[in-house]
């Protein structure tokens, strides 16, 4: 969940005009905000993240990467990205028939 996180958090940060509040992390990550909550207090003690006030809703907290945390996100997608390259490797010559078999297993009726 830390990595789901982080992750989304630095797409977030990337891609929207300001830095997402906890739920809007929480909605993108399709995570349980409490849960969410939990896990980012435990980021930020880490110096992974710092969570701010919203300065339009006290109850909001907004959300930006360290340096640290970008570092960490950084390091994790390449990690994941590798893993996904290796594992997909066998089926590398197949892959639009591969994709294909999946959109039939996943389509309804």
């Amino acid at each position: 969940m830390q990595f789901v996180l982080l992750a989304s958090l630095w797409w977030l940060g990337d891609h929207e005009p300001e830095p997402p509040t906890q739920a809007r992390l929480a909605e993108q990550a399709g995570a349980d905000p409490m849960m969410t909550s939990q896990v980012l207090r435990k980021l930020e003690a880490r110096g992974l993240l710092v969570r701010v006030p919203d300065t339009r809703d006290t109850r909001a907290r907004r959300l930006e990467l360290t340096t640290a945390g970008r570092a960490v996100v950084a390091r994790a997608l390449a990690d994941v990205e590798r893993v996904d390259a290796d594992y997909f490797a066998p089926i590398a010559h197949q892959h639009d028939a591969f994709l294909d078999a999946l959109a039939k297993l996943a389509a309804p009726g």
